[in-house]
């Protein structure tokens, strides 16, 4: 197939869930050849829905999605379904394949290596729970090139990755001959391979087809909205001069009585001129987590922590006290146990570290399991404020879910239904209704619409009690009050 020659299109697709949730609505766009394409939206607008449909495993309501012969797709996901974490490196990847591929190891360390996740001679015995979030991301972009695609659909895949996985990455994609469409929050990693943008507007329920790189859509949704405004503003005025000209004549009657009538069937013939103006995706509302009250002296106190090194856990020594107002960032490269760390002091298994007696702890886990996915998301924040102790409202549940955007169907809605990115809006609903002393954050810019970062940086910059934070966005964490930093590889 040649470069530039169509190899999917979206022919007037339309898609709901439940005959109740409209995703798409008349969807129509084609995919070229070789194209480096960004897929963008609102959380929960259905940008995974659209991945869905490509690779098959949807099948639209109205319309066709038309993908040429002989081309091969295969999917980079969010995350490592939970049924494949106890399995072994080669068994999820030979999960990748409809045939038994014999001979595959040298295949894995041929994909490992293009995505720097180098192993050892056991790795393809290696259980896939034993490697940490960022080394399970690379797992799942080498899942997808060890299928060789003439599609490649990557879904969020620089969550996780620390500083070098990501250089590593975009690095790849700007060298890669073949086809990719990309999700991502992160606007500094697209602008560096990204030709064009597919934005998928949740009001309006269809894609917008750009060239560029986000940088340059942004630069086109502004001048385009300036210029519906611009024009609804000139159409307003004469519309209103038409009417006050109509009433005049009308006030005076006998024959000026039709020259009135045509002035407001030209002010109608005005008013359906008027555009609907672009919306901008919503961005949460400002927010504060409340800290628990009556916390005195220290919350928290490390003097040793583990790390892993050569796949072997290390002790190391710290002394490190957290008392009120106090924020700790935890540094080190994929691999090292920062993830670990933060469950062992979320849970209260860490050796040489103590929580004071009585301190609540908030605990946002990368892959959200501190939600019950069963629970809907009503249930889910409603357990929030049962655990602060604090008297149920639904008032004042109803007000925070929609602070964050969590309003109408997805109230009712179970959690594990939910897109990444809305999981992880509801864990911020529920720091909030907890009111925790210390606060534990894993990757907490994962999933999340890069609008809404400002806003959580703030929140949690000011946030009053303890804070033990992880994360690889540099820019995101530039936002936040940081005290101290523990470098785990130092």
């Amino acid at each position: 197939m040649a470069k530039g020659d169509t190899i999917a299109r979206f022919n007037n697709v339309s898609f709901e869930y439940n005959a109740a949730k409209p995703i798409l609505t008349e969807v129509d766009f084609s995919i070229r050849q070789g194209a480096k394409l960004t897929l963008m939206g609102q959380n929960g607008a259905g940008k995974s829905t659209i991945f869905n449909l490509l690779s098959g495993n949807y099948k639209p309501e109205e319309g066709v999605v038309i993908i040429t012969n002989g081309t091969s797709i295969a999917t980079s996901r969010q995350v490592i379904p939970r049924d494949q974490l106890p399995l072994t490196v080669r068994a999820f990847f030979e999960l990748c394949f409809d045939k038994k591929v014999y001979d595959i190891d040298p295949k894995i360390d041929e994909v490992l290596e293009v995505v720097n996740l180098k192993g050892h001679e056991k790795v393809h015995d290696r259980i896939i729970s034993s490697f940490s979030g960022g080394q399970q991301a690379r797992l799942l972009l080498a899942s997808a090139l060890i299928q060789d695609p003439d599609l490649l659909l990557l879904d969020e895949p620089t969550n996780n990755l620390d500083k070098a996985g990501i250089e590593h990455l975009t690095n790849f994609l700007i060298d890669y001959k073949k086809t990719v469409i990309v999700i991502s929050h992160d606007a500094h990693f697209l602008n560096k391979f990204t030709e064009g943008v597919l934005y998928l507007d949740i009001f309006t329920k269809k894609i917008e087809q750009y060239v560029g790189n986000y940088n340059d859509v942004l630069k086109d949704i502004i001048a385009r909205m300036e210029r519906e405004n611009s024009k609804n503003a000139r159409l307003e005025k004469e519309i209103q001069a038409k009417k006050d000209q109509s009433n005049k004549f009308a006030m005076k009657g006998g024959n000026l009585r039709l020259v009135a009538r045509r002035m407001r069937e030209k002010a109608a013939e005005l008013e359906e001129e008027m555009v609907d103006v672009r919306k901008e995706d919503k961005t949460i509302r400002p927010f504060t987590i409340p800290m628990q009250s009556e916390i005195i002296g220290e919350i928290i106190n490390i003097k040793s922590f583990s790390v892993i090194k050569n796949n072997k856990p290390v002790i190391r020594k710290a002394d490190i006290s957290l008392k009120k107002n106090q924020h700790l960032l935890l540094s080190g490269p994929n691999g090292i146990g920062k993830s670990t760390l933060l469950e062992a002091l979320a849970t209260g298994k860490a050796q040489g570290a103590v929580v004071t007696k009585g301190i609540r702890i908030g605990y946002y886990r990368q892959d959200f399991s501190t939600l019950d996915f069963n629970d809907t998301v009503y249930e889910s924040l409603k357990k929030s404020i049962e655990s602060s102790g604090a008297r149920f409202t639904e008032e004042r549940l109803r007000a925070v879910a929609a602070s964050f955007l969590i309003t109408g169907e997805y109230m009712r809605t179970n959690i594990g239904a939910l897109s990444e990115g809305q999981k992880g809006l509801v864990a911020f609903a529920s720091l909030v209704l907890l009111e925790p002393g210390l606060l534990i954050l894993d990757e907490p810019t994962n999933h999340i619409n890069f609008r809404h970062l400002p806003i959580i940086a703030k929140a949690l910059s000011s946030f009053a009690g303890a804070m033990i934070l992880v994360s690889h966005a540099h820019e995101f964490v530039e936002q936040i009050k940081i005290d101290e930093i523990l470098a785990l590889d130092k």
